[in-house]
């Protein structure tokens, strides 16, 4: 059974920055890709950004371009999500994702595994 486990949420204030971490644990797989999500009161999730198994490939949305980053860990099975210059409209709950596609996907159907979320508020 594979477990993703999110950690790294909270509340912050307008320019600050957060660190999301989410770890993969029980069965894994040799070649994935991560997604970051997020979801407000009253809206769809929405795409943040991803990386693939190339850690070279990373994709954002235009509304957290140049603000946000992603890495990965492979030896850890790990991937983090870097979060600056943090707005009040960044306050959602962000979700990660495992793919088992080698490259970074979109929509949220192309995800396999999803971890629990957790809230980020950016207080203006």
């Amino acid at each position: 059974q594979v477990q993703l486990t999110e950690s790294g949420g909270g509340m912050v204030q307008a320019g600050d920055s957060l660190r999301l971490s989410c770890a993969v644990s029980g069965r894994t797989f040799n070649i994935f890709a991560w997604g970051w999500f997020r979801q407000a009161p009253g809206k769809e999730r929405e795409f943040v950004g991803g990386i693939g198994f190339n850690a070279n490939s990373q994709t954002f949305a235009d509304s957290v371009k140049g603000r946000f980053t992603i890495s990965r860990d492979n030896a850890k099975n790990t991937a983090y999500l870097q979060l600056n210059s943090l707005k009040p409209e960044d306050t959602a709950v962000y979700y990660c994702a495992l793919s088992r596609a080698s490259f970074v996907l979109r929509s949220p159907d192309g995800y396999d595994y999803w971890g629990q979320g957790t809230q980020v508020t950016v207080s203006s």
